[in-house]
This record gives structure tokens, C-alpha cells and sequence, in this order.
């Protein structure tokens, strides 16, 4: 492989940022693309995945890792000179201006950066909720039971308070209207079950490698991978970061395929093992493994005690929407409940 097979999978990347409404992300990759190709630094902070082709890049998301990489060291205040050339609300930013501070951050901040880049990306992004929350509530209103809701590959959790906050579904609102994080979504369909009633009386959640929110440079690092024209995505991540800090929200250290053991059925309730983004990062064989156990469970589910498996995933055939299905035991039946953007902009509702 080459420079060449880098600069590939920064330019792929960011017409994939611009695609999903962050141009001044996709402008930053182009340059950095260009930078690889000229020997700049961003080809000594990619040198790790020399030998990778483009889609094993995609796969271990290295164009995402520069770019929480420098968006971090901005956050951080450590260098005021790129943090003024970055976006803000009150003024749209250039990303050739950005890269012209952003290229010699890369030379004076190089160990930091790669420090950075040396694992995957931590995201938590709180929009899927609004695909989320309406296969909870089909679930409440086809088992009226109790939910027990345990989500794998939580990074920080800030989804297993999808109950605790504010949705509007095309006309129709609900959740708590009080609530810190207000979540609205360009919806498509009919509204969900929003008569139905949700009492979630147990939450678990699990990450390989969780986001402890009580660590400041912990809750930098989700900020970091928001894309930083975005900004109503980054005041929702920090509504929500704040509600889980107040509610002691805890995400167990722990792989998905041994922890999802934890969601036996119990009678009296419908356990949900749910998970969003998740399944394409696995190799084949945790695939695998965790399909095994997910039937395991399912088949041990009775009526008194169902099971249920959402997952908003990406079809195999199309990484750049997503969907979300549900397949619900005792019968096993798998249900596409909806079709969605992968960071929850739009949903279309099939219920």
C-alpha cells in the first residue's frame, strides 16, 4: 500500500462529512489528503496504517481520528491560534484558513496527536435516540410489560437515558418536556406508539473501552469526534453529558459478546439488548459469537419473560444510512422498523 491508499480514504471520508451536513470537515480532510501526498505531517501521523488499503482505513476510521485529534486540541485551548480559525456560531469558518494554523499544530503537537489517533474513536452520539426510543416504546406497547434495557458498545452511555429526554416526531411529542436534552428529527411515516406506557426498571450498559464522565479529558474526547460546524449536535452531546453526570450514569468495562449474558430474561418484564454503529467495527467472528448468544437468549425467552434485540445498524450494501430492526422473542420474528440517517437527522418510520 501507499501514501496514496491515506490519501484516498481522508478524501472518501470527507465527502462523506460534507454528504452529512459538516463541509468545513470534509474541506479539512481534503487538504490533509493533499498533505499526505506532499509528505507533510499528516502522512508521519497516519504511518501506522501505511499498509492498510482504503477500506481497512475506513474500517478503523483513521480519517475520524485526525479529525477528533485536531478538533481535541482545540477544546483543549492549548492552541489558541487554530481555535480561532475553527468554526463558532456566530461565524462561518474556512478550512483553508483552519488547515493554515492546523499544519504547523500538527508538527508542535505531533506526539500528542498521535497519542490521540492510537485508539478508535469514542462517540456517543445522543440523535440516535430518536431511532432508539421509538423501537422501545413498539416494544412497551406490543408486551405491555416493564423494560429491562441493557445496551452493549455504550461508549459513555449517554444513550441509556433515551427515556429521560424530549422528542418530537413529526407533530407528535414525547418524553419528559422538562428535560435538559430536547431531541427533534426530520420524521417520515406515521408517529410511533406514544400511548404506550414505559417504565424501564432495570438499566446495564457495557463498552470495551467506556468513557468515565466524571474525567474532563474524557468528556473532551466524545466532544472532539462532534464535527465542529455542527453545533446543535455538540449543545445536544453537552445537555446530555451533564443529565448523565446528575442521573451517575455507569458504563461497565467489558467485550459486548461476554457481557450480553447479563441480559437474561426475567418474568415480569421484556429485557431489550439494544446497540446503534456498532456492528460493522466488529471482526467476523464476534459477529458471530454475539449473533450465537443473542439466539441463545431469545430462545430461552417465554411469554412472561420476552426478549427483544434492537439494533440501528447499517445494511451491508449501504454504510450511509442506517436502520433499525427488531426481532422479538418468544417467535423470533425480525421487523425493519425504520430506515435512518447515522446520526439520527431524519428517520423513516415503518413501525
Amino acid at each position: 500500500m501507499s501514501k496514496t491508499e491515506i490519501a484516498q480514504a481522508l478524501r472518501f471520508q470527507g465527502g462523506a462529512c460534507t454528504a452529512l451536513g459538516s463541509p468545513f470537515s470534509g474541506g479539512l480532510l481534503a487538504l490533509a489528503a493533499d498533505d499526505v501526498e506532499a509528505g507533510g505531517p499528516v502522512a508521519d501521523l497516519t504511518a501506522p496504517w501505511i499498509d492498510a488499503d482504503v477500506r481497512a482505513q475506513m474500517h478503523d476510521a483513521v480519517p475520524l481520528r485526525l479529525l477528533g485529534a485536531l478538533h481535541d486540541l482545540v477544546l483543549s485551548g492549548d492552541e489558541p491560534a487554530l481555535a480561532a480559525a475553527y468554526p463558532r456560531p456566530d461565524r462561518p469558518a474556512d478550512p483553508a484558513e483552519a488547515w493554515a494554523a492546523a499544519r504547523p499544530a500538527l508538527i508542535r503537537w505531533q506526539d500528542r496527536l498521535a497519542a490521540f489517533m492510537s485508539h478508535e474513536p469514542q462517540t456517543n452520539e445522543v440523535r440516535r435516540s430518536a431511532c432508539l426510543a421509538p423501537g422501545f416504546l413498539t416494544i412497551a406497547k406490543e408486551t405491555g410489560l416493564p423494560i429491562r434495557a441493557f445496551e452493549i458498545a455504550a461508549s459513555a452511555g449517554l444513550n441509556l437515558s433515551w427515556d429521560r429526554y424530549a422528542y418530537r416526531f413529526g407533530d407528535v411529542a414525547w418524553g419528559d418536556p422538562e428535560s435538559s436534552v430536547q431531541i427533534d428529527t426530520e420524521w417520515e411515516g406515521a408517529p410511533p406508539p406514544v400511548d404506550a406506557r414505559v417504565e424501564v426498571i432495570e438499566r446495564a450498559a457495557c463498552d470495551r473501552r467506556p468513557g468515565d464522565l466524571a474525567a474532563p479529558v474524557q468528556r473532551r474526547r466524545l466532544l472532539a469526534y462532534v464535527w465542529p460546524d455542527q453545533f446543535e449536535r455538540l449543545a445536544r452531546i453537552r445537555g446530555a453529558i451533564d443529565l448523565a453526570r446528575r442521573l451517575g450514569v455507569v458504563v461497565e468495562e467489558a467485550d459486548a459478546v461476554d457481557w450480553a449474558w447479563r441480559a437474561k430474561p426475567k418474568a415480569g418484564a421484556v429485557t431489550v439488548l439494544y446497540h446503534s454503529v456498532f456492528w460493522i467495527y466488529m471482526p467476523p467472528e464476534s459477529q458471530a459469537a454475539l449473533a450465537q448468544t443473542i439466539a441463545s437468549l431469545g430462545a430461552s425467552a417465554s411469554p412472561e419473560a420476552p426478549f427483544a434485540w434492537l439494533r440501528m445498524e447499517a445494511p451491508p450494501d449501504n454504510l450511509a444510512a442506517m436502520e433499525l430492526r427488531l426481532t422479538l422473542w418468544p417467535g423470533g420474528q425480525e421487523r425493519l422498523l425504520a430506515d435512518t440517517h447515522p446520526h439520527g437527522a431524519w428517520v423513516k418510520w415503518k413501525g
